[in-house]
């Protein structure tokens, strides 16, 4: 992936339906699948599937020894709850959700953690510290963003290296010949830009 030691597969899944539009049973059945079909990314977050059903469902088709073969990513950020309190990208709730993904996932570290949405409230050197010190705890192997503009990166980016923290090694945004946001250098994306 990128320029990282991290290695997947060309084809990876999209996990949001595990544990809900789809049963665990039926989750294994498609895990044992794509690993069959040599396809080792595995792709969800804590909030698919009414906030953790994906990665609980992951979690019981995993333990039986195929979390070895697969590389797993999750995501935090979104809201886990009807409050909203449990959201965002603070130190305080990052180390809360890792924990609660770990537990779900039944593993004891996390391929690729993304941050899933940006968080205006939270700066992005107190995000990066944490996710630094999950690396460094070895809960997280890399990390990464989904849903951040490009110029949200770049400035993210500059701020691990400013401060000698581990950097993002990727960035999962929606992008397809439909879809062409990216391109737009002018786009606020709505994040108050």
């Amino acid at each position: 992936m990128g320029g990282s030691g991290l290695r997947i597969s060309e084809v990876g899944v999209g996990c949001n339906n595990f544990g809900g539009r789809i049963d665990t049973k039926e989750t294994g059945r498609v895990i044992d699948k794509a690993i069959d079909l040599g396809i080792t990314f595995f792709d969800t977050a804590d909030m698919y599937s009414n906030r953790g059903g994906s990665e609980t469902a992951m979690g019981e088709v995993l333990k039986g020894g195929k979390r070895h073969k697969i590389v797993l990513a999750t995501k935090c950020g979104m809201q886990m709850d009807d409050a909203g309190k449990l959201k965002g990208a603070s130190r305080r709730y990052i180390m809360s959700a890792v924990e609660g993904s770990l537990t779900r996932l039944k593993t004891d570290y996390i391929d690729l953690y993304q941050v899933h949405q940006v968080d205006l409230l939270t700066p992005m050197e107190e995000t990066l510290r944490a996710l630094d010190d999950l690396v460094r705890a070895g809960k997280v192997r890399y990390i990464g963003l989904s849903n951040h503009p490009a110029w949200m990166v770049v400035e993210a980016q500059e701020t691990a290296k400013r401060c000698g923290l581990n950097s993002f090694v990727s960035c999962q945004d929606e992008y397809s010949l439909l879809i062409r946001d990216a391109e737009d250098a002018n786009s606020s994306h709505d994040f108050g830009h």
